[in-house]
C-alpha cells in the first residue's frame, strides 16, 4: 500500500509540473556580443536592442529569458539538443527546419554603402552596388560576412576583388575610412549607426543611397524545448511590438532619429 501511495503521489507531481503556466517558464536565449543589438551595460548586465525586444515579447507571454552567451556553432548544436530554446540572428537553411521553428526577427535593416562625408553624391542617382561600383574605388568589408546576392556577383569580377580591403574588425573599416586609405564601408545600418556615434564619427562618416540587399534573419525556437503553440504565441507578441510602436521606440532608444 505504501509503495502505491508513493506512486501516486509521483505522479501527481508529475502532472502539476507539466501542468505549470506559461507564467512559470524561464526561456534560455543565446547571446554574444554584438552592439547594439546584444552587449553588457557597466553594471554586466546583458542589454541591447534585440534583448530589449526579446525580454517585452516573452513578457507578454508571461515568461523571462535567461541569457546564455555562445559562440555560433555551439548555439545551434545546443538548440538542436533542447538545451537552447531561442538562437536569434538566424538564416532560414532547410537543414535547421527539422528541429526549429521560425519567427520573423523585425529588426534587421540593409547593409548600406557607408562614404566619407561630402562624397555621397558622386554616386549620382545608384542606389544598388553594381550601379555604384566603379574600378578604383576601394571598399572595405569584414572577412566573412554575407553581404548578400548582389555583392556575391560582384566578387565573381576579379578587379573588384582586388580593390577589397578585408579586415576581422569592422572598427578598424571606419578609421581607414576617415583617414582616407578606402573609398567606403559596406555594413548594416543597425550596427554602423551605433558604431559612428560611439567613435565619434557620425559627423565625418555617411550612409549613401546604395543599398546592400540580404536574406532575412529570424530567430530560431527549439522543437525539442518549445512547442508549436507557445512559438506561434512568441510570433504574435513579437508582431505586436511592431503594431504598437515598441519596436520604434527601442530603435529610436538605440540608434536616435532613423537614416535618410
Amino acid at each position: 500500500m505504501l509503495f502505491f501511495r508513493s506512486l501516486l503521489r509521483l505522479g501527481l507531481a508529475c502532472l502539476a509540473f507539466v501542468a505549470l503556466p506559461l507564467a512559470a517558464r524561464e526561456l534560455r536565449v543565446r547571446w554574444n556580443p554584438d552592439p547594439p543589438y546584444t552587449m553588457r551595460d557597466q553594471a554586466g548586465r546583458v542589454t541591447g536592442l534585440q534583448v530589449d525586444l526579446i525580454e517585452q515579447a516573452l513578457q507578454r507571454l508571461g515568461c523571462r529569458a535567461v541569457w546564455v552567451e555562445l559562440p555560433w556553432a555551439r548555439a545551434l548544436v545546443e538548440l538542436e539538443a533542447g538545451r537552447l530554446d531561442m538562437l536569434p540572428g538566424a538564416l532560414r537553411r532547410p537543414e535547421r527546419e527539422a528541429y526549429a521553428h521560425w519567427v520573423p526577427q523585425h529588426i534587421a535593416l540593409s547593409n548600406r554603402l557607408f562614404v566619407r562625408a561630402g562624397r555621397a553624391n558622386e554616386f549620382g542617382s545608384a542606389t544598388r552596388l553594381q550601379e555604384a561600383w566603379r574600378p578604383g574605388l576601394k571598399l572595405g568589408v569584414q572577412i566573412g560576412v554575407v553581404y548578400g546576392p548582389d555583392y556575391a556577383e560582384l566578387l565573381g569580377n576579379e578587379v573588384f576583388r582586388a580593390a577589397l580591403t578585408q579586415v576581422s574588425a569592422r572598427r578598424s573599416l571606419w578609421h581607414m575610412l576617415d583617414i582616407g586609405r578606402i573609398d567606403g564601408v559596406l555594413a548594416s545600418e543597425t550596427t554602423a549607426r551605433w558604431e559612428l556615434r560611439e567613435l565619434s564619427l557620425a559627423d565625418r562618416i555617411v550612409a549613401t543611397p546604395v543599398a546592400v540587399p540580404h536574406e532575412p534573419v529570424q530567430i530560431m525556437l527549439s522543437k525539442r524545448s518549445v512547442d508549436a503553440l507557445t512559438a506561434q504565441r512568441y510570433r504574435e507578441a513579437s508582431e505586436a511590438l511592431v503594431k504598437d510602436g515598441t519596436l520604434a521606440r527601442v530603435l529610436r532608444k538605440y540608434l536616435g532619429d532613423p537614416l535618410p
